[in-house]
C-alpha cells in the first residue's frame, strides 16, 4: 500500500464519509485507484468511517498505519538521456525513431517499451471531450480569481494591482463577488468564509481553478501550505474538487461570472478605491446581476437561488473557521521562531529544529509532527517578541526572572548589609552591575542568609563591596570572624621616591637647579 502522509489519508477518510465514491476520489486527489481502495479498507477496519463518532486523531491513523516502509528506488533508463527525447519530441519525431536514433547515436541499450513509458510521462495525453453536467440544488459551487487591473488603497492612498474573487452556486448561479490586493492564504480562505455568510450556508462540493498566480499555487497545490484550505473544507463539511491543468472547461460556469464581472460591473466604471468597489459589487449582484434572465437557466439567479437553492445548502457551523496558514519554521538559538515579522518562544529543547506553525487569526500554535508544542497568542505589531522564561534553559531563566526590583526585594530579606550592597550597586550603573547583584542574590542558596549578610557588613567595612569580594569572603569562612571596631579601614599609602635626588647630581649642580626653578617661578 502506498504510503500517504496523514493529512491526505484523513482527507480520504473524509471523502468516504461524505458518500463519495473511490472512482470520485481517484479523480479528485489523483490517488491510484488501488492506494483508495487499500485505504477504503483500512479505514472501514478501524472503524473510521463511522459517523458516530468524529475524524481519526493524527495519532490513531498512524498507529493504525503501522511502520512505514522503505520506498523502492527505481529510476528510467532513459533519464540520461531526457534532453535528447525532450527535444525530439518537439520535433514531432515518432517513438519508433526516438528508440532508433537513442541506440544508434547514444548507445542506448533499453527496450522501446521503456522509451514509450517515458514519454508518457513528459507528454500525458490531454482529454478533448466534455460533458455539460447540471448540478442539483446546494451541491456545488465554483471559485476562482481574475485579475481587474488597479484599484485605489484607502490605507496607503496608491493604486495596487486588484483581482476579482468570484463564487458561483452551479445551480441558481446567484454569486459572491469581492474584490482584493492579493492572493494570499488567509485572503483566500476568508474570501471563502464571507462568501458561505452570504449565501446563509455551504455547498458540498467546491470546484476550483489552479490558479495562475504565484502565491495561491504555492499555497494551494503544496502538501504542506495547502493544510488550511483542506482544514477549512472540513471543518464546514465541503469536499475540494481541484480543476485539471488547462482545462477551464471542467469550471465554465465561474469563468463566465469571471468575464461577466469585469464586462458588466467593471466596464465603463470608475470607483473612489477598493472599499467602494466592494460596497456597489455587493449592490450589483442583487439588483443587476441576481435579477437578469440566465443565458443557460433563463431563470433570475437570485430568485432561483432563494427558492431552491439556499434551503438546499449545508448549513453553517456554530464558529466560523479561523485558520489563516501553516508554515514550516526553525527554532533559533535565541528559543524563538520568526513567524512574520514577529518571533514567538518555544522550549529550549527544540533548538534547530523545523516546527510546523498553525496562524490563526487571534493564536499562534506550533507543532512537532503531530505533538502540540505551544500555543500563543498572536502578535499584534511587527518586531513584536512574544516569549515565555520558562522555554528557556533553568541556568538562563534564572537571570531573566531576577529583576533590578526582585533583587532589591531579596536582598532586604538577607539583612540591612545585603540591601545596602545591593542599592549601591544598581545605584551607580544599574546595567552594568546587574549581574553582579544577581550573583550575590544566587549565594543565598550555597552559604544561605546569615553567612550573606555578615560576608556583605565586611565588605562594607573594608570599603569593597563587589560580588567577587564577598565571594572571596565566604570561601574563606572570613564572615564568621567578627569585625572589631579598632580594624580600620586600609589607608592609601603616601607614596614617596625610593631614592634622593642628590644621589643623581652633585650638590653644586643640584642647587643651582634648585636657583633656576625658583627664578623661573
Amino acid at each position: 500500500m502506498e504510503r500517504l502522509r496523514v493529512t491526505d489519508i484523513l482527507d480520504i477518510v473524509h471523502r468516504l464519509r461524505s458518500g463519495q465514491s473511490e472512482r470520485g476520489i481517484v479523480r479528485d486527489t489523483g490517488f491510484a485507484r488501488n492506494t483508495i481502495r487499500d485505504y477504503h479498507k483500512l479505514a472501514r477496519r478501524h472503524g473510521f468511517l463511522d459517523h458516530d463518532k468524529e475524524l481519526p486523531e493524527p495519532a490513531v491513523v498512524l498507529k493504525a498505519l503501522g511502520e512505514a516502509p522503505r520506498p523502492p528506488q527505481s529510476t528510467s533508463s532513459v533519464e540520461p538521456y531526457r534532453a535528447v527525447v525532450e527535444s525530439l519530441l518537439s520535433a514531432g519525431v515518432e517513438m519508433v525513431a526516438i528508440h532508433q536514433r537513442l541506440v544508434e547515436d547514444h548507445g542506448y541499450t533499453g527496450s522501446y517499451s521503456s522509451i514509450r513509458r517515458f514519454a508518457a510521462k513528459l507528454r500525458p495525453k490531454e482529454t478533448k471531450a466534455f460533458v455539460r453536467i447540471e448540478t442539483p440544488p446546494g451541491q456545488e459551487a465554483q471559485v476562482d480569481f481574475g485579475s481587474v487591473g488597479k484599484m485605489r488603497d484607502p490605507k496607503s492612498g496608491k493604486d495596487r494591482p486588484a483581482f476579482c474573487f468570484v463564487m458561483t452556486l452551479s445551480h441558481s448561479r446567484h454569486q459572491y463577488v469581492e474584490f482584493v490586493f492579493d492572493q494570499k492564504m488567509e485572503t483566500w480562505i476568508g474570501c471563502h468564509r464571507r462568501a458561505f455568510e452570504s449565501f446563509g450556508g455551504v455547498p458540498r462540493e467546491l470546484v476550483i481553478d489552479n490558479l495562475k498566480a504565484a502565491v495561491i499555487r504555492a499555497d494551494i497545490l503544496d502538501p504542506v501550505l495547502s493544510e488550511p484550505y483542506r482544514r477549512m473544507a472540513r471543518h464546514y463539511g465541503v469536499l475540494i474538487h481541484p480543476c485539471r491543468v488547462r482545462t477551464p472547461e471542467h469550471k465554465g460556469k465561474v469563468e463566465s461570472g469571471v468575464r461577466y464581472v469585469q464586462r458588466n460591473f467593471l466596464a465603463g466604471r470608475s470607483f473612489l478605491d477598493i472599499d467602494e468597489a466592494n460596497l456597489k459589487a455587493m449592490d450589483w449582484v442583487e439588483r443587476t446581476a441576481g435579477v437578469r434572465d440566465h443565458g443557460t437557466t433563463h431563470q433570475p439567479p437570485l430568485a432561483r437561488f432563494r427558492e431552491v437553492e439556499q434551503p438546499a445548502l449545508i448549513p453553517l457551523p456554530e464558529e466560523p473557521f479561523d485558520l489563516l496558514e501553516v508554515k514550516e519554521v526553525k527554532v533559533h538559538p535565541d528559543c524563538h521562531v520568526q513567524i512574520g515579522r514577529a518571533y514567538y518562544s518555544v522550549p529550549f529543547e527544540h533548538v534547530g529544529k523545523r516546527l510546523e506553525a498553525h496562524v490563526y487569526e487571534r493564536i499562534v500554535q506550533l507543532y512537532d509532527g503531530i505533538r502540540l508544542v505551544v500555543t500563543h497568542p498572536k502578535a499584534t505589531r511587527p518586531g513584536q517578541r512574544i516569549t515565555r522564561n520558562e522555554h528557556y534553559p533553568k541556568e538562563k531563566m534564572i537571570y531573566l526572572e531576577r529583576t533590578p526590583d526582585f533583587c532589591r526585594r531579596k536582598a532586604e530579606t538577607v539583612g540591612p548589609h545585603c540591601a545596602e550592597v545591593v542599592e549601591r550597586l544598581l545605584s551607580e550603573r544599574p546595567l552594568d552591575h546587574l549581574r553582579a547583584v544577581q550573583g550575590i542574590i544566587g549565594l543565598i542558596d550555597r552559604f544561605g542568609r546569615e553567612r550573606l549578610e555578615a560576608a556583605c557588613q565586611r565588605a562594607l567595612h573594608f570599603g569593597d563591596p563587589r560580588y567577587r569580594r564577598i565571594r572571596d569572603i565566604l570561601k574563606a569562612g572570613l564572615d564568621t570572624e567578627p569585625v572589631m571596631a579598632s580594624q580600620s579601614k586600609p589607608v592609601p599609602r603616601n607614596y614617596a621616591f625610593a631614592r634622593r635626588g642628590s644621589e643623581f647630581a652633585s650638590a653644586s649642580s643640584a642647587q643651582a637647579f634648585v636657583e633656576e626653578g625658583v627664578a623661573a617661578c
